[in-house]
């Protein structure tokens, strides 16, 4: 039987070009050779990508310029009217002319911090204030007032003052309900300790913790010394208060006493858990 060719033996016994045994299958690729591409190849893409960005830049910026000119630089959001609440004693145009706040400037533009600290500046009277912008074209001053708990007389007039002590107002007449101090505590033992702004605030402190029942009816608060206070109230009567300590306990056996002996006209409470009533 004839063998296999020469051409036929080439074939079968060539070494294959990576110089492995004949026959022998080729291996799997090695890592890092070569993968297939995703994404568009070329410049091109880059290219779209830089044209893309810059499109979107330039919107945000003429977005930000248009925002910037409506707020500041157009006529449709400034302030065109202002108005003030909460007033009580002082009026509404006080509130409005110590504001001065800047009609027809951008409403975006106002300083409401500047605004409040000017109010309580110009207006003693004012605790606080809040200043609000009412888009588009408004400002508002909402005010709270001081309230006076006891009245300095000087002279023909009176020094208001708040539960906090402060000095806020001087008026010729005194406000309805606002006990007036007495202060005589010059020949007192404790003067040397205690002296007349510390006695203010004990008799403010005692003014301002009174329940609001026994507040209306007390005309005067006589400063002795620091612990002899007394009270004068409506109808002839009086109370002994003593110190500014403990005076919520006292305040509620006041209005106790007040309640069980509505004809008495002299009240102990220097020491509330002990309460004392006298007279008819």
């Amino acid at each position: 039987m004839a063998g296999a060719t020469t051409a036929q033996r080439g074939t079968s016994d060539r070494p294959d070009r990576g110089g492995k045994g004949p026959g022998r299958p080729a291996g799997p690729p090695r890592p890092g050779g070569p993968s297939k591409r995703t994404g568009p190849r070329g410049p091109g893409g880059g290219r779209r990508r830089r044209v893309t960005l810059l499109v979107a830049l330039a919107a945000a910026v003429l977005l930000a310029a248009g925002c910037t000119w409506v707020l500041y630089g157009s006529s449709w959001l400034r302030v065109e009217k202002v108005t003030a609440s909460g007033t009580e004693v002082l009026t509404p145009e006080q509130v409005l002319t110590a504001a001065a706040v800047p009609v027809g400037a951008p409403l975006v533009g106002v300083d409401t911090d500047e605004i409040a600290s000017r109010l309580r500046s110009r207006l003693p009277r004012i605790d606080s204030v809040d200043v609000v912008r009412a888009w588009p074209h408004a400002i508002g001053l909402k005010v709270t007032e001081r309230k006076p708990v006891l009245l300095i007389k000087k002279d023909a007039e009176f020094v208001e003052v708040d539960a906090s002590g402060v000095r806020f107002d001087t008026v010729r007449q005194a406000p309805a309900r606002v006990p007036v101090l007495e202060l005589a505590a010059d020949r007192s033992p404790s003067a040397r300790r205690f002296d007349e702004e510390r006695l203010l605030r004990e008799a403010v402190g005692i003014a301002g913790s009174l329940p609001e029942a026994v507040a209306k009816q007390t005309l005067q608060v006589k400063v002795r010394s620091y612990d002899a206070v007394l009270l004068e109230l409506t109808k002839g009567r009086t109370v002994v208060w003593g110190s500014g300590e403990l005076g919520e306990a006292k305040g509620r056996a006041l209005t106790a006493l007040l309640k069980a002996a509505p004809k008495a006209d002299h009240f102990d409470v220097s020491v509330p858990t002990a309460p004392a009533v006298s007279g008819s």
